[in-house]
């Protein structure tokens, strides 16, 4: 019984740290609209596989990681930052078409979509910030054994996967509905926030070494 409540908090918090809208977020959106709601949940599931990662470091108390990440958190910011703005130029000067979007298959660069959440995510120290402060909030982490802290970890890749599954079928109900025109401005208005995304880590980044 303890152990289902474990696994309900990991799927809770798995749920909750994926859920806000960020660069993966819309990335997500946007190609759940281009190339289909598979397109869409593996570009989320290479997020939900960090979260996984990062929250199996946080559970267990890996201190030799935790360290490792934070020592090296500058340059996590700086490849991140790159990386992020590389996608949003590449974003927002893409023209879509509804029909284009309607021959594309499925199967177009899941692969590509998985590595894309998983990259941006591992390079975002953020989010193993995160699972330390909201397991530090809920009281996990340190006080559990190796089972419960397994369990949590499976908790936290079904929440957060359940959120991509969720967000990608959400929005593919609604694919068809949305005009060139509309997702024109989509383009743009993603590549646009991931640029900011990209020039914050970078700022980030900057403030890290000017201060080294």
């Amino acid at each position: 019984m303890e152990e289902i409540w474990v696994l309900l908090q990991g799927i809770v918090l798995g749920f909750a740290i994926a859920a806000p809208v960020g660069p993966i977020g819309l990335l997500c959106i946007r190609r759940t609209l281009h190339h289909g709601p598979l397109m869409g949940f593996f570009t989320g599931f290479g997020a939900a596989i960090a979260d996984t990662f990062y929250g199996a470091i946080a559970a267990f108390g890996v201190s030799t990681a935790l360290s490792f990440l934070r020592g090296h958190e500058t340059a996590f910011q700086l490849v991140g930052g790159i990386f992020l703005l590389v996608v949003a130029v590449r974003t927002y000067r893409q023209h879509p078409s509804t029909q284009e979007q309607e021959a594309a298959p499925d199967t177009k660069s899941w692969f590509t979509g998985f590595m894309t959440g998983l990259s941006l995510t591992l390079t975002n120290p953020a989010t193993i910030m995160a699972f330390i402060a909201i397991f530090a909030g809920f009281g996990l982490g340190g006080t559990l054994d190796r089972l419960e802290a397994s369990t949590l970890v499976l908790g936290v890749f079904l929440g957060s996967s359940l959120w991509w599954l969720t967000l990608s079928m959400g929005v593919a109900a609604v694919r068809h509905r949305i005009s060139d025109r509309a997702l024109a401005m989509l383009n743009h208005c993603t590549g646009l926030a991931l640029g900011a995304f990209g020039l914050w880590a970078l700022g980030m980044a900057a403030t890290g070494i000017a201060g080294a």
